[in-house]
């Protein structure tokens, strides 16, 4: 195939787990060119996401690479053979990359699970909520360039709204929920927000009171987007220097278990919603 116009973390996904495979064989990359009557480019390109590769080609190479997990071969062969141009391609040259590499990793997630600290999750705020937070985080930003990330941001509630919703669960600390990015109207509203979003089925949610003993996980915050099968779960981090999506087994099994230990420190989805119709009153 042709090498693709632009790279989409999906695509880098598929070829990093060939190239997964491959080296668990202790297979040269040139070794692997050969299997499909290619070169060390053509297998380069394939594996860095530059160019894509047919279903009968993946299959071939899943054999040479005595790889039998049948599970993770069809959703390889899924994301080889996927065409969808998503909404958020209508960005590309807007936004910067990782927006759209966001929203595409959320739309193929079989199920999403957040841990957020600081601030209010993305896929739960609203807009005035999402203004107060890129004004202040990149002030100077011209109307030009942050009307799109707030719609775009806004947008991305489509993957929990929709006909077919996403299970999506997120873990909030009571500090987010003080903390007024703006003023009190906008954080009495995110607040109705997120309990009308409980309400109508879209988030299972859950509370870190303030008080909670045993809790240090201050750094904790990630969205977990699970795939059709465990080897294909992406892990979101923020970090000062940009988003960083993470699929290596060994960190997703710590990141899955710090999730489990946060999870214990949370009230329950009804006392979580009790939680927050108390703190609409006290704001």
């Amino acid at each position: 195939m042709p090498p693709k116009r632009h790279l989409t973390a999906r695509r880098v996904r598929l070829g990093c787990e060939l190239r997964k495979l491959r080296e668990s064989m202790g297979m040269k990359s040139r070794e692997a060119a050969a299997l499909l009557g290619a070169d060390s480019v053509q297998m380069s390109q394939i594996e860095s996401g530059v160019a894509g590769v047919s279903a009968k080609r993946l299959r071939r190479l899943a054999v040479h690479y005595a790889c039998t997990d049948e599970g993770l071969i069809e959703a390889l062969v899924a994301m080889a053979t996927d065409r969808t141009r998503g909404w958020w391609e209508e960005y590309r040259g807007v936004l910067p990359p990782v927006f759209l590499d966001t929203a595409e990793v959320e739309h193929h997630a079989t199920a999403l699970r957040e841990i957020v600290i600081t601030h209010v999750p993305g896929l739960l705020q609203t807009t005035d909520y999402a203004r107060a937070v890129y004004t202040y985080m990149m002030p100077g930003l011209p109307d030009s360039e942050l009307t799109p990330r707030i719609e775009h941001r806004m947008r991305r509630r489509c993957v929990i709204e929709g006909a077919e919703p996403t299970p999506y669960e997120t873990i909030i600390h009571e500090f987010a929920l003080r903390v007024r990015v703006a003023d009190r109207a906008v954080a009495q509203a995110q607040l109705h927000q997120i309990l009308t979003q409980i309400e109508d089925g879209h988030a299972t949610v859950r509370i870190i009171p303030a008080d909670q003993d045993g809790f240090a996980g201050a750094e904790a915050s990630m969205m977990q987007a699970c795939g059709p099968v465990p080897q294909l779960d992406t892990v979101l981090r923020d970090s000062p220097t940009g988003t960083a999506f993470i699929d290596a087994e060994p960190q997703l099994n710590q990141l899955r278990t710090l999730f489990r230990k946060v999870e214990k420190a949370s009230l329950s989805p009804a006392a979580s919603r009790d939680f927050i119709h108390r703190l609409t009153k006290e704001l």
